[in-house]
């Protein structure tokens, strides 16, 4: 089966997975797009795929006399198909993700959000069906406490850049983040080893050993 000349997110959501893009990343050099922090399903189950819509937050330890603003400018401007990304540094210092956020970002399409730190209002958002990777579980407030200091620019998670606009996928596997500039030539990559694969494990279990199924397709 060939791959489609533009690949829709819902050919990359049906037909590839995780790792198998890690794979493609791979080829091309790209060696460094999936964090290798354990970012927890707190909620929502299923593969997700998305593009980022970045925000990078900062501790603070003093009175804010603008809380909330950049965050709620952010999640106002979802579009249908981002995936919010707050770059935390891993803080656990405060709840940066909750119910109204969510609520927010789910009017404009937003189909999920990888935080670098902590959220909370658990039980609200899984009944919300919206899906949240974050560190860990916070009850405190982010007024105070923690703030976004830029959105819309690239932002890392454990050395991983995600870049606005680049393509997210999350499933059981993990996070992989593809760069829009080789994004179409990775996907063809991964269908392609996707569809190796198949024969491999058709032969396989038609009784080839794994040492000739290698030999005989080149994939593992």
């Amino acid at each position: 089966m060939n791959a489609p000349d533009l690949m829709t997110l819902e050919d990359v959501r049906t037909h590839l997975y995780s790792a198998v893009i890690c794979d493609a990343l791979d080829s091309l050099g790209y060696s460094n797009q999936s964090p290798r922090v354990e970012l927890q399903r707190l909620t929502g189950t299923g593969t997700i795929v998305g593009r980022c819509r970045t925000t990078l937050w900062a501790d603070m330890f003093h009175e804010d006399p603008s809380p909330y603003e950049l965050e709620l400018q952010a999640v106002d401007s979802c579009e249908p198909d981002d995936l919010l990304i707050a770059a935390a540094g891993g803080s656990m210092r405060s709840g940066i993700w909750g119910e109204l956020l969510t609520t927010a970002v789910m009017n404009g399409g937003c189909v999920g959000a990888i935080i670098d730190g902590a959220a909370r209002d658990i039980e609200k958002i899984e009944a919300m069906g919206f899906s949240v990777l974050a560190r860990g579980r916070c009850i405190y407030d982010s007024k105070d406490r923690q703030r976004v200091i830029d959105r819309d620019v690239p932002v890392q998670i454990d050395g991983v850049t995600f870049a606005p606009g680049d393509l997210v996928m999350v499933d059981s596997d993990g996070v992989v983040v593809i760069p829009q500039e080789v994004e179409v030539q990775v996907l063809r990559l991964a269908w392609e080893k996707v569809h190796a694969e198949n024969q491999v494990r058709d032969a396989i279990r038609n009784g080839m050993s794994a040492v000739k199924a290698y030999e005989t397709f080149g994939v593992l």
